[in-house]
């Protein structure tokens, strides 16, 4: 077993989770918060990289830490170009200028390849390396026509979740995913990817970013397009106002005035009628869109795979459950460890189980 150490650095809006993995053991994990009076100083999201490095710096040193013993360093995606291919990726000059120009739009997520990118530096013999990033695009052609020649459906999505737990469930079932056809759907905490795996590709999934698919915490999902060009063109709203309407004000946040899912379930619990309403309107969305996914594998699917905390609570998991059991057997992953992911594809990859594919 290798006894180099992996850093494993996830950005998120206000903090930044960092772990220490000797081989598949983790050794230190810390997440960082940030003060929002902090946040507020920078004017774009990329102006944070000094800040978040310097902090994650501090941090490794205090807990002795910052050592040569590590010799990788993984990150979470960002919105760079379209990759034909999942899988670990070596970071590099050209994915340093599309994370900070935004190739495909400006996310916490841009940050993690940054990072990862000035911390090997800072490390004897480190290389710094993306897994999975949400920018993986196996979509089938036919997936991408939308009905307008002007716009094409793209794909950004859960990708490192949807594809650990997909390998995850195929292993304890003694198969191999390249082997089988699965539709998973992550609940995250911000948008919801409804994915069809076919064959270790996933040939058609919502683009979860801004785009189409269920509502969820915070995102509205799909709107209906009249009434969205109606308050586009209302002059109410400048088009930054709509995009966080869409993105980060939308969802159960915008019916409840919270995103939080424990406290959700626990105005459920305490006889709240209307959250219990809406998050069950979110749930009936949710096993919708499962449904659309297992049409395109002809309801030929091997299972159905439920991920992400929000299944921790029953009402959830029977309620979607309850829809689509027919279809095929469900499995049910509560806790989808990002972190774990990384370190599992970096160890692979510098054990070199795995290719360590290059971004051009």
């Amino acid at each position: 077993m290798i006894s180099k150490e992996i850093l494993v650095i996830y950005p998120e809006a206000e903090t930044t989770k960092i772990a220490v993995y000797r081989g598949n053991n983790i050794i230190f994990l810390k997440t960082i918060k940030h003060k929002a009076e902090v946040l507020k100083k920078f004017n774009t999201t990329i102006e944070q990289i000094d800040y978040r490095y310097q902090t994650i710096k501090s941090e490794l040193k205090d807990n002795d830490m910052y050592s040569n013993e590590i010799t990788a360093i993984t990150a979470r995606g960002g919105l760079i170009k379209p990759l034909k291919q999942a899988g670990v990726y070596l970071i590099n000059d050209k994915m340093i200028e599309d994370l900070k120009k935004g190739y495909q739009g400006v996310h916490e997520t841009n940050l993690g390849g940054i990072l990862a990118s000035l911390l090997a530096k800072d490390f004897k013999n480190a290389q710094a390396f993306l897994a999975d990033p949400v920018v993986v695009d196996e979509l089938d052609e036919i997936a991408r026509v939308t009905g307008h020649p002007l716009f094409k459906r793209k794909s950004i999505f859960h990708a490192l979740n949807q594809k650990y737990v997909a390998r995850k469930y195929s292993k304890s079932n003694a198969n191999c995913y390249d082997d089988l056809r699965l539709v998973v759907a992550h609940v995250g905490g911000g948008g919801i990817s409804i994915g069809a795996h076919k064959r270790g590709r996933v040939v058609d999934v919502n683009q979860a970013f801004d785009g189409g698919g269920p509502f969820s915490l915070t995102r509205t999902g799909s709107l209906p397009v009249g009434k969205l060009i109606e308050v586009c063109f209302s002059g109410k709203y400048t088009e930054a106002e709509i995009r966080k309407m869409v993105t980060s004000e939308g969802g159960l946040k915008a019916y409840l005035g919270i995103s939080n899912i424990h406290e959700i379930n626990k105005r459920i619990e305490e006889g709240d009628s209307e959250a219990e309403f809406y998050a069950k309107a979110m749930g009936y969305q949710i096993a919708k869109y499962i449904g659309s996914a297992c049409a395109v594998l002809d309801f030929n699917v091997d299972a159905i795979i439920l991920s992400g905390q929000i299944f921790n609570y029953n009402r959830f998991t029977e309620y979607i459950s309850f829809k689509v059991k027919k279809i095929a057997p469900i499995a049910v992953f509560q806790s989808v460890n990002d972190m774990d992911a990384l370190a599992m594809n970096a160890l692979l990859a510098i054990q070199g189980e795995i290719a360590i594919h290059e971004y051009k």
